[in-house]
């Protein structure tokens, strides 16, 4: 504050002592809001679509349902600070669904995603998917009592989300070519 050129000390008011997990939380869910999808300009998720070959050759995908809510939907969650992208879709996938795999680096496609933040409510989000080649199932997971998983077909699993995008990313996915590129990119090899 000034008063004809002099400068009066500032009063120092007091700061609200918050818990720190209130400080973190809310630090955290602000970071998270901030990082949007350049296309759509919605706050940025990443999904994992973890897939295998089912006993009859087929593929099977898995699904888990949401925490609040009995809907079927792929794991997903925020970007992790320090995680590329499909790495922290791989570790949704562990936290969520108690499987572990191959992730592929390249997204398969992305949709939208309504969610109920207990917080704020109604938000609109854009999940980025990557394909995930599980190589074993969990017994114990960090989410287990919070969530059902469940292996359905292909076919199946796209009836059972909510989201006709997700749907499209699910039947469209061609696990033969995208097993094949990843193994040649992890054994260094240039794509065919």
């Amino acid at each position: 504050m000034r008063c004809r050129g002099v400068k009066l000390p500032r009063p120092k008011l007091p700061r609200p002592k918050l818990p720190d997990p209130v400080r973190g939380g809310a630090r955290r869910l602000l970071s998270r809001l901030t990082r949007r999808h350049p296309a759509t300009g919605r706050p940025l998720q990443v999904g994992a679509l973890p897939w295998r070959r089912g006993p009859d050759g087929g593929l099977d995908i898995l699904l888990v349902t949401g925490r609040r809510s009995s809907r079927w939907i792929v794991p997903k969650g925020w970007p992790m600070r320090g995680r590329a992208l499909a790495e922290a879709a791989a570790l949704e996938a562990y936290e969520e669904a108690g499987v572990e795999g191959a992730i592929d680096v390249r997204e398969i496609g992305r949709f939208d995603h309504v969610r109920n933040h207990p917080a704020l409510g109604r938000m609109h989000a854009t999940i980025l998917l990557f394909p995930l080649a599980v190589a074993r199932d969990l017994d114990a997971w960090p989410e287990k009592g919070q969530r059902n998983r469940r292996w359905f077909s292909r076919e199946e699993a796209a009836k059972k989300v909510a989201s006709p995008e997700l749907a499209r990313l699910i039947l469209g996915f061609d696990a033969e070519a995208d097993s094949v590129r990843l193994k040649r990119e992890l054994r260094g090899e240039a794509a065919a």
